[in-house]
């Protein structure tokens, strides 16, 4: 039986939005050069968005694996599962994050869904704070702007709240779900000062700076209304 739908739920990324990803790849980058040298770096990153490019999200440790065959017999390589595994990514988290999280609970439930494989990312996820501070409400998929069905019928609501640092997704999932879907674009990340990108696609409702900024945000009337919202920066 299905239970009865919320008024609203909040449906938030974490590379960029919570966390601060582009700084877990500089301190990447620079281990691998340290182990290694620019070279090798380049060749792991060139992996990785190969493997990107064929299934559809970053697979660290499986870019890893395959970095590991151009040099099998070398002890460090296997250090380096240790670094993806182990990185403390709770350093990551963005000022105010978890509050924001518990902030905005005062409405309705809070859902991380975040794209990725099925070990890293929830382990990331986990080290930083994020599975329990939503209560272990989190979906990992490998297009989320494609499951919006299955979150629908995960946690039904009557309204959404999306917070991400991907424009593209955020349009992608207000042309699905329309006026029901309140888009929040935190401006982190070089995803979110692409240039390019800010140009292709229809402006969010909600822009704002940073995550903390959501501190701010009164979501009782979106979760109350039918009708679109106004767009706004913060």
């Amino acid at each position: 039986m299905m239970s009865a739908p919320h008024d609203v739920v909040f449906l938030l990324d974490v590379d960029n939005t919570l966390l601060d990803n582009d700084r877990f790849l500089a301190d990447l980058k620079t281990r691998l050069t340290e182990s290694f040298d620019d070279a090798m770096c380049a060749r792991y990153f060139s992996i990785l968005e190969s493997l990107r490019l064929q299934i559809g999200y970053v697979d660290y440790l499986g870019a890893l694996q395959c970095f590991r065959l151009d040099g099998i017999n070398d002890p460090r390589m296997l250090s380096m599962s240790a670094f993806l595994l182990d990185y403390p990514f709770e350093t990551l988290r963005y000022p105010s994050a978890l509050a924001v999280i518990a902030h905005l609970q005062r409405w309705g439930p809070t859902v991380i869904v975040s794209d990725g494989d099925a070990v890293f990312q929830p382990r990331k996820i986990a080290r930083a704070g994020f599975w329990d501070a939503v209560e272990g409400r989190v979906r990992i998929y490998v297009h989320k702007e494609l499951m919006l069905d299955a979150i629908e019928k995960d946690f039904p609501a009557r309204r959404y709240v999306m917070v991400d640092d991907k424009l593209r997704l955020l349009s992608i999932m207000k042309g699905v779900w329309g006026d029901r879907l309140t888009t929040v674009f935190p401006r982190q990340g070089h995803y979110a000062l692409d240039a390019e990108a800010l140009a292709r696609y229809d402006p969010p409702d909600i822009t704002i700076e940073r995550i903390g900024d959501l501190l701010a945000e009164d979501f009782s009337a979106p979760a109350s209304s039918t009708g679109p919202v106004a767009a706004r920066s913060r």
